[in-house]
Order: structure tokens, then sequence, then C-alpha cells
């Protein structure tokens, strides 16, 4: 059973930034594909990013593109969510999810183990 831990949600002001992290508990860690995902209230669960085992390749979807970027430390089995210029459609529950990957790929579904969500609020 992977345990993932988030961290770093907040109240932050439209247009600043925000740094999440999310630590798991599995020693190979860096056999599993990563992402982030958030959900509104009222809204369905979408995904933010992905990553691969290496980093190397990244997914997100294009709304989100050029603010949002993901990436992890396999060495500290965490990964990261660097959100800049925030706005108040951002606040959401934010989750890290992962998956055991045989192959250095990225993928938008089919998540296995989740976190327990860190809240970001945005305020205008």
């Amino acid at each position: 059973q992977v345990q993932l831990v988030e961290s770093g949600g907040g109240l932050v002001q439209a247009g600043g930034s925000l740094r999440l992290s999310c630590a798991a508990s599995e020693r190979t860690f860096r056999r599993y594909t990563m992402a982030w995902f958030r959900q509104a209230p009222g809204k369905e669960r979408e995904i933010v990013a992905a990553i691969s085992w290496s980093g190397g390749k990244t997914y997100y979807p294009d709304s989100l593109k050029g603010r949002f970027t993901i990436s992890r430390d396999n060495t500290k089995n965490t990964v990261y969510l660097q959100m800049n210029v925030l706005r108040p459609e951002d606040t959401a529950v934010y989750y890290c999810a992962s998956r055991f990957s045989l192959l250095d790929e990225v993928t938008a579904g089919d998540y296995l183990y989740w976190g327990q969500g860190t809240q970001v609020t945005v305020s205008s």
C-alpha cells in the first residue's frame, strides 16, 4: 500500500504562486507514474499534471499549460506541483496520485493510490 501525503496548500491572492509537495512511502517510488488532480466544489475531479518515472515525460491539460509545472525528486520520494499566476478558479482540493508502471510513461487516468488532498484557495 502506497501512502501519499500532500502539503503546501493554503490561501493565496490571485496572481500569486504556491508549490505543493507530495511525499510517498513507497521505496520503489521511481517506478511509479505520479500525478496531481484537483476537485472544486460541485465539479468533477480533473487531472492537473502527470509525470513519468524519470521526469522526462510530463502531461498537462491544454488549459493549464504554462502556469503549472510538475516535477519529482526520486531521491526524496517526492513530487511537486509549482503553480504560478493563480486564479480564483484554481481554488480546489488538490490530490496527489500514483500508479505503478512498467514503462517510463505518463497517463491521464487509472491511478490506484491517492493522498488525502490539500486545500488551495485563491482569493480575488
